[in-house]
């Protein structure tokens, strides 16, 4: 059994469906790249189960422990991919190049690839409008005293410029010049005051605008075709708004909104641990609710990697609306 779930195709599992009686549910394999991705399909694919079929989202291999995009796409370059069993992945910049890669074609042509629109998980997971629900779950405290949606959204507008320089280049042969790395060194908050949320983008602003400048001396005849794609980058979906959900995952989730979630929640702890101190009657009340509470908050990255609140975003509608177009067609 083993040996056959290691070379698992879709035409196994059709073959595995045929032989089960009318009244069994069809079975769909979804391979994902990492552990964190099942639950993330799980919400998307969840919807779609009913009487007459069900998914099973697994990593690729049983046997061995490979991971990432590669080992996903593999199983369809090796013709394993169908109706029955079909490959989800991030889209990382292969969505936005737009075929300028051989795995980005792959990606995009098959009927049997799903991804993220978004760069990774981690984007939306870090969904603008879910981030203050996030909060209150991490720190039991209500009280809003930041706009996450507002930070996101300057954010966005201070890096997309820049972002849209990235991927210029990640669309020709001398990407190397400007990579994500590169990309990353600059889209950093640097100092970060919950006091002055807004002023690390002056600093972020003028990052964006050296770089930008240094760039176009390189590149006197990108003019044109700077603006043509940024234009349909805009058309793709990235807006100077939600430039966010579009750079690189890891980078987003531990730099920029951990680094913010961090020092939000601090002040909204001792807020509550002051209110409990205010309120306690003795010495014993004080300690036992101190503890109680304690042990009541949460890991900021558990919880965002929990948060669910990406379901109502524009690339989650894509991704069910692709998933919907391949089922209507069986």
């Amino acid at each position: 059994m083993s040996k056959l779930k290691e070379n698992i195709s879709s035409g196994y599992l059709e073959a595995a469906n045929r032989l089960n009686s009318k009244k069994s549910k069809r079975r769909i394999v979804a391979y994902v790249e990492s552990y964190d991705d099942i639950f993330f399909w799980r919400t998307v694919l969840d919807g779609f189960e009913d009487d007459t079929r069900y998914f099973e989202v697994m990593l690729p291999s049983h046997k061995r422990l490979e991971r990432g995009k590669k080992s996903v796409l593999m199983r369809l370059l090796a013709k394993q991919a169908g109706k029955d069993l079909i490959c989800c992945v991030d889209a990382d910049y292969d969505y936005l190049i737009q075929g300028a890669t051989e795995t980005s074609r792959t990606m995009l042509s098959s009927p049997y690839v799903f991804h993220t629109y978004a760069y990774a998980i981690e984007n939306l997971q870090c969904y603008a409008p879910s981030l203050r629900t996030v909060m209150v779950a991490i720190t039991l405290n209500d009280h809003q005293i930041f706009d996450f949606f507002e930070f996101m959204t300057r954010f966005s507008e201070a890096i997309f410029p820049l972002f849209v320089w990235s991927i210029w280049y990640y669309r020709r042969p001398n990407y190397q010049e400007f990579t994500i790395t590169d990309f990353n060194t600059i889209a950093q908050l640097g100092g970060f005051s919950l006091e002055r949320p807004f002023d690390c983008f002056k600093h972020l602003k003028h990052k964006v605008w050296v770089k930008i400048q240094e760039l176009q001396r390189r590149n006197p005849d990108a003019k044109e075709s700077y603006l043509a794609l940024k234009a349909e980058l805009q058309e793709l979906g990235v807006t100077p708004q939600t430039t966010y959900l579009y750079i690189q995952g890891h980078h987003l989730f531990e730099k920029v909104v951990c680094q913010v979630m961090t020092k939000v929640s601090r002040e909204l702890v001792r807020e509550r641990e002051l209110e409990i101190r205010r309120q306690s009657v003795h010495t014993t009340q004080m300690r036992n609710e101190l503890s109680c509470y304690s042990h009541s908050t949460q890991d900021i990255a558990q919880m965002l990697k929990k948060n669910m609140g990406y379901v109502v975003s524009e690339p989650f509608r894509r991704i069910r609306q692709d998933i919907e177009r391949l089922l209507s067609q069986q």
